[in-house]
């Protein structure tokens, strides 16, 4: 299996930022991007499926700076890891703002919302089916049902 093309993308703009944060780049190796691959798919990100997969990577990427351990990012630091998770949820929104879809900017700030609750709570299951359903409606938008979904995870202490 080869390098997910937006992992690979992702690292190479860390690089080239420069910084402390490139000093902690890895090659990506065999590691999937599902979230990226999953809003690539969808009718809204139609004709921009690279830029949609590279800023839910970047995204998802902060996320587990915060959470869990990177697939391009191994920073030794904790404290540089949470630094450069913020960094890269900034680099993924600011990517979609530029896109001009102020509705899945909204999406994945309740992703990163939801899934940070998910875990103060300690409910990594639930923040799990938050980023599975948070990727999927930047790629194909939201429902009725997904919305019930999000108001049921934001209440669920």
């Amino acid at each position: 299996m080869s390098p997910d093309p937006a992992l690979v993308r992702l690292a190479q703009l860390l690089r080239e930022e420069g910084g402390p944060v490139a000093a902690g780049v890895v090659d990506p190796g065999a590691a999937a991007a599902p979230h990226g691959a999953s809003a690539a798919a969808g009718p809204r990100a139609s004709g921009r499926e690279a830029d949609f997969a590279l800023l839910v990577e970047a995204i998802r990427e902060g996320y587990l700076q915060h959470y869990d351990a990177g697939r391009v990012l191994r920073a030794r630091d904790p404290d540089l890891a949470l630094l450069a998770g913020d960094r890269l949820y900034a680099l993924g929104l600011e990517r979609l703002a530029a896109l001009g879809d102020l509705a899945a900017v909204a999406e994945l700030a309740d992703v990163i919302s939801l899934a940070a609750q998910a875990h103060a709570e300690g409910a990594p299951r639930r923040a799990a089916a938050v980023w599975d359903a948070g990727a999927a409606a930047v790629g194909a938008g939201s429902s009725p049902a997904h919305e019930a979904s999000k108001r049921g995870w934001r209440g669920a202490r």
